[in-house]
């Protein structure tokens, strides 16, 4: 399937995943060494490609923060070498001890808001990672993360994602926001 991917798409197309959730929300980052080096070695043609953008561990709501399991885990995870970036969907997570543990192994904070809950814009890698996914964005608030996407973008690669659903008002902010970026 990904041999068939990226034949379809240009050399400057880049693939994001999402961990499975055996991962986030079964194992709940315990015990799964094994199972990320098998999403690495699932993933080893997009990486061979030079086509490898990043993993989302998307953490579930009710996982408070666990900063020797997430340290554990990314012990584990190292050798793999994919680039990781970590939405935590409980503010427990939210604190300085999480953030440096995230720059020892160079992950990313996903910055990510949705009705629920926002994160905070935390530097935590050379590289960023944005979700958003609130149903609907105001013109302010599509210029506000322009500018954020501008800005971050001038500090390294920047990941942006638009909340995906049945209508494609996310894709429509997508397509508005990289033309308004200048990118093709």
């Amino acid at each position: 399937m990904l041999t068939g991917w990226l034949g379809a798409t240009g050399p400057g197309f880049r693939f994001s995943f999402k961990a499975p959730q055996r991962i986030t929300h079964v194992l709940r980052l315990k015990d799964c060494a094994d199972t990320v080096a098998a999403l690495s070695r699932a993933l080893a043609p997009v990486v061979a490609a030079g086509r490898m953008g990043v993993v989302l561990f998307q953490l579930p709501p009710n996982f408070k923060a666990d900063v020797p399991r997430l340290e554990s885990f990314l012990l584990d995870a190292e050798p793999c070498g994919l680039g990781m970036a970590f939405e935590f969907r409980h503010s427990t997570w939210f604190c300085d001890e999480v953030y440096a543990v995230l720059r020892r192994y160079s992950v990313a904070l996903c910055v990510a808001e949705s009705e629920d809950l926002e994160t905070p814009d935390v530097v935590t890698a050379s590289f960023a990672s944005y979700r958003f996914r609130k149903s609907k964005y105001s013109r302010a608030e599509l210029t506000a993360i322009e500018n954020t996407l501008r800005q971050r973008s001038a500090e390294g690669e920047v990941f942006a994602y638009f909340k995906h659903e049945v209508q494609p008002t996310g894709a429509i902010y997508a397509v508005e926001t990289i033309r308004r970026l200048g990118h093709r």
